[in-house]
């Protein structure tokens, strides 16, 4: 039996109507499919089959918490996970993607496996920047980021806002001082 047998549907030999299905997607799971962005996490889906005589509507009802490094510390934080996604999928002669939510799998094969829908449905709620509130990142390594950082992008730094940080920069490393007498000259 294979790593993700349990989430492979038998389309073929599923009668008409709606039949629903749960799985629970737990860290297992997660280092089974090694995918980039998650790697550890405990999601509850809910998905309900709807077959027709021409294909089956998936609607994925997704909830639960998906752990992931912070960007700024990389201690792994909880991140809340909550879509509802939906996927058609027809028979045809062999496997094809026609659009985000349209699927063709070969007729003769008859099934489809599911593992790595779902780990894209949960990657696609991670947001592009993912870091701890303030105050709750690792306070060793928010100090080593604030003694090699060039210039704040962000008014996170306890202690310390922009301005002051770059005054700092700028008073360690003499170099910037010529740059610096041209940005006063521009402001006169």
């Amino acid at each position: 039996m294979g790593k993700f047998d349990a989430y492979k549907i038998d389309l073929k030999n599923l009668s008409p109507g709606v039949h629903t299905f749960e799985y629970l997607l737990g860290n297992k799971f997660f280092i089974d499919i090694d995918g980039d962005e998650v790697q550890k996490g405990k999601v509850k889906v809910l998905l309900e089959v709807k077959r027709s005589s021409i294909m089956f509507d998936m609607i994925f009802q997704i909830e639960g918490v998906a752990l992931i490094p912070c960007d700024r510390c990389l201690d792994e934080m909880e991140l809340p996970v909550e879509s509802k996604n939906r996927l058609v999928v027809k028979f045809g002669k062999e496997y094809a993607e026609e659009s985000d939510e349209i699927v063709v799998i070969p007729e003769d094969e008859g099934a489809i496996n599911l593992a790595w829908f779902l780990y894209e449905f949960i990657a696609l709620t991670i947001p592009m920047k993912h870091v701890h509130p303030p105050e709750k990142c690792n306070k060793a390594m928010s100090s080593k980021l604030k003694k090699h950082s060039a210039k704040s992008t962000d008014d996170e730094y306890e202690g310390e806002d922009a301005d002051d940080m770059n005054d700092t920069i700028a008073d360690t490393d003499p170099r910037w001082d010529a740059l610096k007498g041209l940005m006063d000259n521009e402001n006169e």
